[in-house]
């Protein structure tokens, strides 16, 4: 975090499953925050039945760190909301009990005509955000212009899919249905695939199979093993395949989601 430059400045963490190489970072990352002098409470969420295990991460180190650290459990269909999106919880399967995590964001308003406003002879400045916000508007000579005149439906918002240590399955392809982006493991290429099954992972493969089937606009391959370092155009061939829009994450990658009614400039 450090490194990239991403800042410190988060409100919740999300685990997706119990096993070490995914929680155990929580005790120096809470007393990094600590040092730096951080007051605000922060919410860790879990898979079902961690809170103990998280409870005693917190916990390791001796004395307490200087804010609130709630622990909290995520189960399959629940959601945690926020301003302007929400956080939901799916089933994936692993090798212990695992979930995934969706943020999905509100609608948002539909398109102002700002030629029609001008027509129906709204002044521009407030009374433009008024009726873009959802309210009628009296003009001096009494006539009233309502909302419906002038702004489109409701546009959708993004939905960013996050399955973490998953084998591919039905329930996320549900959950990815239409995403923006969808964040699929990809730990093992197809000639480790009896591998895969065998550890609860997928292949660049079925990665991609999900997102086809699911029919996300972007897939970003993650978690993937180490011996394929050096070559990860090996698993983008063998996702590409099956799926044309797919890249490979490494440390310090990024990808920007445009809205679906926004052209999006990587093409």
């Amino acid at each position: 975090m450090m490194r990239f430059g991403v800042g410190f400045g988060v409100t919740d963490i999300f685990i997706t499953h119990l096993h070490s190489d995914h929680y155990l970072g929580l005790t120096g990352l809470l007393r990094t925050l600590g040092l730096q002098g951080r007051t605000d409470p922060l919410a860790v969420w879990g898979p079902p039945g961690g809170v103990r295990t998280l409870e005693t991460v917190r916990d390791l180190g001796g004395d307490r760190v200087p804010f609130e650290v709630t622990i909290r459990e995520m189960h399959p269909g629940h959601a945690m909301a926020a301003d302007g999106y929400r956080i939901e919880a799916f089933e994936t399967r692993h090798t212990r009990r695992s979930v995934g995590f969706a943020l999905v964001e509100d609608s948002r308003p539909g398109r102002f005509d700002v030629a029609a406003a001008r027509a129906r002879g709204v002044p521009e400045g407030p009374a433009f955000g008024r009726l873009h916000r959802g309210e009628d508007v009296r003009l001096d000579d009494g006539t009233v212009v309502s909302p419906a005149e002038l702004v489109g439906p409701p546009r959708p918002g993004r939905t960013l899919v996050y399955t973490g240590d998953t084998r591919p399955t039905q329930e996320t392809v549900d959950v990815a249905r239409g995403a923006d982006l969808l964040i699929h493991e990809a730990t093992f290429d197809d000639s480790e695939a009896a591998r895969a099954s065998d550890t609860g992972h997928s292949t660049a493969r079925e990665a991609a199979t999900v997102a086809a089937e699911a029919g996300v606009a972007r897939l970003v391959l993650t978690h993937v093993s180490a011996r394929y370092s050096d070559r990860p155009g090996h698993l983008l061939e063998e996702a590409r395949e099956v799926f044309a829009r797919v890249e490979v994450a490494r440390d310090g990658y990024g990808v920007e989601v445009p809205y679906a009614d926004v052209p999006d400039v990587n093409g």
